[in-house]
């Protein structure tokens, strides 16, 4: 892989900014950093799995430029997305004594990314903040377009805030650190972006999958390019979801149900869920009649062979989960409307679209039929 800075923009009204793509980010864009950091305060949000491994060598590169550095640490996983980490940070960072002036930097997965933007969105009405995102799915999804928030026991995210950052680093030697199974929980929301519109790459992960999660950087960089593009002119049309965003939530519904009933204690990555709820969303939409079962069994397919879960058969985690138990995590989605579920559902790979109008028999059907 070449050490070429790729760019892309997110235009927006408001709040644009660029996502860079490359290798060793923090020197070689400092250029693209300098106006963010210079005499500021600098918060560095992390979590104690990704900071010892890079929070030294950033704090080594900002310092001369910074007017200081301070570290905020959370637990590693799904939990720390939770009122009381975000109360605690909160805290922690106004004891700094901080200004409009100070700046988050949020380093880690989609976790931090979330639970650090939602910080950065409340600290004083608004400060800003900048994504380093240190896994596959934040890079790919999670660290762009904005969306930040905390999950409650009524659900995932369902507090939260539309707050920009001020850039996203996507640094890919960052990937090299992560285990095989957060990859593959990364490349979930990478096929996903095939499947709700790009057929073409999706026939380019059929060909390119294993190597990508073999590790290789040309093809992970190419991944993590297609990806932030299809969602920057998503966003760049819709930045708070009130129409053809929802379709980024493709698997999603059903992802957050599964969740939900795990509990967020690790034994479920939000990746595995996305993987399985991709299958789900085709296998529903086969149900009734809008794809075709060969779609299905291609995606299926696909997920298997690459060691994801693509039934819900293959998650023991929540194998006493009804369908029942389903329908109501369904039902406190934030895309629910007037009472009724909404799902994003297929007509072939590449082509899905937004349905508002579920009827649950059906739903409750499909998934006794799952069973």
């Amino acid at each position: 892989m070449s050490d070429t800075i790729q760019k892309i923009h997110i235009a927006l009204p408001a709040n644009s900014y660029d996502i860079l793509i490359g290798r060793n980010l923090f020197a070689a864009a400092m250029a693209e950093l300098l106006p963010f950091i210079e005499n500021r305060q600098i918060i560095l949000i992390s979590d104690e799995q990704v900071g010892p491994l890079y929070l030294e060598k950033i704090e080594t590169v900002l310092t001369p430029h910074a007017r200081s550095i301070h570290r905020a640490l959370v637990p590693a996983g799904e939990a720390s997305k939770s009122f009381a980490c975000f109360e605690k940070l909160v805290n922690k960072i106004l004891a700094l004594n901080i200004d409009r002036r100070a700046l988050i930097i949020a380093i880690g997965g989609g976790v931090v990314g979330d639970l650090a933007g939602y910080v950065a969105a409340s600290l004083l009405r608004g400060i800003d903040f900048i994504q380093v995102p240190t896994s596959l799915l934040a890079q790919v999804d999670s660290s762009v377009g904005g969306k930040t928030g905390i999950n409650t026991p009524a659900g995932k995210n369902l507090v939260g805030a539309f707050y920009q950052p001020k850039m996203v680093l996507a640094d890919i030697e960052m990937l090299s650190s992560l285990p095989l199974r957060e990859l593959k929980a990364g490349y979930a929301e990478i096929v996903k972006y095939g499947l709700l519109g790009d057929a073409d790459f999706f026939d380019w992960l059929e060909v390119n999958g294993a190597e990508l999660l073999a590790g290789n950087p040309d093809k992970l960089a190419e991944a993590v390019r297609i990806c932030c593009q299809a969602k920057a002119d998503i966003v760049a049309r819709d930045e708070k979801e009130e129409g053809q965003r929802a379709l980024l939530n493709l698997g999603h519904t059903f992802a957050h149900a599964l969740e939900a009933e795990a509990g967020y204690d690790g034994r479920l990555l939000h990746g595995e869920a996305v993987a399985c709820g991709l299958r789900l969303a085709f296998g529903f939409s086969r149900h009734l009649g809008l794809c075709s079962g060969q779609d299905e069994q291609r995606v299926a397919g696909h997920l298997h062979g690459l060691g994801l879960p693509a039934a819900l058969g293959d998650l023991p985690v929540i194998a006493d989960m009804t369908s029942a138990q389903i329908i109501a995590h369904m039902r406190k989605d934030k895309k629910a409307r007037d009472g009724k579920l909404t799902f994003i559902l297929v007509e072939k790979i590449g082509k899905a679209f937004v349905e508002h109008q579920i009827d649950e028999q059906s739903l409750h059907d499909y998934l006794e039929s799952c069973r």
